[in-house]
């Protein structure tokens, strides 16, 4: 069978027009994916049936036919599955009950790849149900991210809960991302060898860090990571998404291992196309763009194939598609990137 368009630029390999995917590309701008939604229950009812996953997961591969697909699921399964009481609240978001530094040597993760064993079910039919041509792709949150919402119990602006937790119990906060490091491994592993083509790791609160802490929280536990699925899956390919690093992407990428790296929109396409000299990057269009539409739409297409165009692309947003994305903008984003773009010089 012919290299997956995606998997081929994962390999380093420049390809025009590139492969496309976006971030939450099953969601609430889809009325399929709405119509699901209701049928399933809850939000992690949805993320558990394979049935229903595997149907939201394919939606927009019908509607735009995509290059890639990905998992539907969400970051929260591992605190889930850590028996952390996760639930999803209209209107607010995630919660928890925040984790006490005492409690983290209490975790057990014996259970863990028993609870999630319908994610893996997802991903083996996703397999036999795509296209050959579709790149599938799994994921998990980075331990950092996920800390933070264990710790605080649910999303904050700043991360000021986890990061003080961090200053004033270092020790706990290791401890728990070395666990988190573990299980995701783990859990990237069955996704792998259930068939996903690749992997990417979630890391929404990256930015928040200053030097030493995004080194000590974000690259030594991703490099855990990167280094486990490795050793059980041989040239396994693997995106980090760093959202807010841009200053330490480049440290990022050498000291982690990632094959590719995936870019917000604040990332300056002269740094984009440094980092891209050194492998596969991946982004990074602002969803609002795509809110927009019209003109600011296309320059922001165009801006992009211009200046990554001729090196390793995958275009992507610069983070997920927000509900109030029209649906003919992400047709015109298909378009602009596949149809109406000309070679680069």
């Amino acid at each position: 069978m012919t290299k997956r368009l995606m998997m081929r630029v994962m390999d380093g390999e420049t390809v025009f027009p590139p492969p496309l995917w976006m971030m939450r590309q099953a969601g609430r701008y889809l009325p399929e994916y709405r119509e699901t939604r209701a049928k399933a229950g809850s939000f992690l009812d949805l993320c558990y049936s394979p049935e229903f996953a595997t149907e939201v997961t394919l939606q927009p591969i019908r509607r735009f036919g995509f290059d890639a697909a990905i998992l539907f699921s969400d970051i929260l399964v591992i605190p889930d599955a850590l028996n952390r009481d996760v639930r999803f609240v209209q209107g607010e978001g995630p919660r928890m009950r925040p984790i006490t530094p005492d409690e983290i040597a209490g975790l057990d993760p014996t259970g863990v790849e028993a609870h999630l064993a319908p994610v893996f079910e997802t991903v083996e039919r996703l397999r036999g149900s795509l296209p050959d041509e579709t790149t599938l792709i799994g994921f998990c949150g980075a331990p950092w991210t996920v800390a933070t919402y264990m710790i605080a119990g649910h999303g904050t602006p700043d991360q000021a809960p986890a990061r003080l937790f961090a200053y004033r119990h270092p020790e706990a906060m290791e401890k728990l991302l070395t666990l988190l490091a573990d299980v995701s491994a783990a859990y990237l592993i069955r996704q792998l060898r259930a068939g996903a083509d690749c992997v990417q790791i979630f890391d929404s609160w990256a930015g928040v860090l200053d030097e030493a802490s995004f080194r000590a929280h974000v690259i030594a536990p991703t490099r855990m990571i990167v280094e486990r699925v490795r050793e059980a899956v041989p040239g396994a390919r693997i995106i980090g998404f760093a959202k807010g690093a841009a200053g330490m992407l480049s440290s990022y990428r050498a000291e982690t291992g990632v094959d590719a790296i995936g870019l917000d929109w604040s990332v300056s396409l002269a740094q984009a196309a440094e980092l891209q000299r050194h492998g596969p990057v991946q982004g990074n269009l602002d969803p609002l763009r795509l809110i927009a539409g019209g003109k600011a739409l296309d320059e922001g297409v165009h801006r992009i194939l211009e200046a990554l165009g001729s090196g390793p692309l995958i275009f992507n947003l610069g983070h997920g598609i927000t509900p109030d994305a029209p649906i003919a903008h992400v047709e015109q984003l298909v378009r602009r990137v596949r149809k109406d773009s000309t070679s680069p010089s």
